[in-house]
């Protein structure tokens, strides 16, 4: 199987569709997800701050999960994509929520947990809530601790003094249309989900992913999380001249080859 054929729309899955589901957590938000049944250990996608499920590494991984008959799920979190709410209600802590009623909700058995610049610190904290669960981690361009440190501590004295005083600040985004929306809601609540200040009680397999050219999460970040955790099985994976999204063929077949033997080893196949 090549890599063209991954990337290739499946007419014949008919479990691959455009059209999401909807389940509804406790607290009335309403998430859209795919997913696909299979084996075990099943792999969910967690996507970036401001981004959706409709991706390419999302789609990607779906259809690598489909030819591999492996089960899979990928969402949007609250305020992204087709679920409801707006981003700039948003923060770490809720949509960690989502993340774990996903998990809750639509998997069973050992999961693989692949989460892309936001998303890889958010698979950090359901990793820490669900260790029963969780048997991988990917993080591709992983931005854990990224409200304090790539954005608070890099923010000027203008920046910081809007957030105090209006609540909200606009960043320019280098990959959207329009300007991200940050809320100081955001950024205090984040400080109580910081993960590299200390060690981190995570022993599974982790695999790390990242550009040497990413200008949003400087590489680094994925080296010194790698120090920061108590697994002895961790994998840094630098793709030179590779940017933050890391979704061109040559870093998704390097993904995929991650993957095949991540989930050899989990499995024991």
């Amino acid at each position: 199987m090549t890599l063209k054929d991954l990337l290739m729309p499946r007419n014949t899955v008919g479990e691959l569709t455009n059209k999401p589901s909807y389940f509804v957590k406790p607290d009335g938000a309403q998430l859209a997800y795919h997913k696909l049944t299979g084996a075990q250990p099943g792999i969910i996608f967690f996507g970036g701050f401001a981004s959706d499920m409709e991706g390419t590494k999302a789609l990607a991984l779906e259809k690598y999960a489909a030819n591999r008959g492996q089960s899979f799920v990928r969402f949007d979190y609250q305020g992204h994509g087709k679920s409801t709410g707006k981003i700039s209600e948003g923060t770490i802590g809720k949509w960690l929520s989502d993340s774990l009623s996903v998990i809750d909700s639509l998997t069973e058995g050992p999961q693989i947990l692949i989460g892309s610049s936001m998303g890889g610190w958010i698979t950090l904290l359901a990793a820490l809530e669900r260790p029963s669960r969780v048997v991988g981690l990917v993080g591709i361009a992983s931005a854990p601790d990224f409200t304090e440190d790539l954005m608070w501590d890099k923010f000027g004295i203008t920046a910081r003094e809007r957030l105090q005083k209006k609540g909200k600040y606009l960043l320019p985004s280098n990959f959207e249309d329009s300007d991200y929306i940050v809320t100081m809601e955001l950024i205090e609540e984040g400080r109580s989900r910081l993960v590299l200040r200390k060690q981190l009680p995570l022993t599974v397999p982790i695999r790390l992913l990242h550009g040497t050219a990413d200008t949003d999460v400087p590489f680094q970040v994925s080296l010194r999380l790698a120090e920061h955790v108590d697994s002895s099985d961790v994998e840094v994976t630098l793709i030179k001249e590779g940017d933050h999204r890391l979704s061109g063929d040559r870093d998704l077949k390097v993904l995929f080859g991650m993957l095949d033997r991540l989930i050899s080893d989990v499995s024991g196949k």
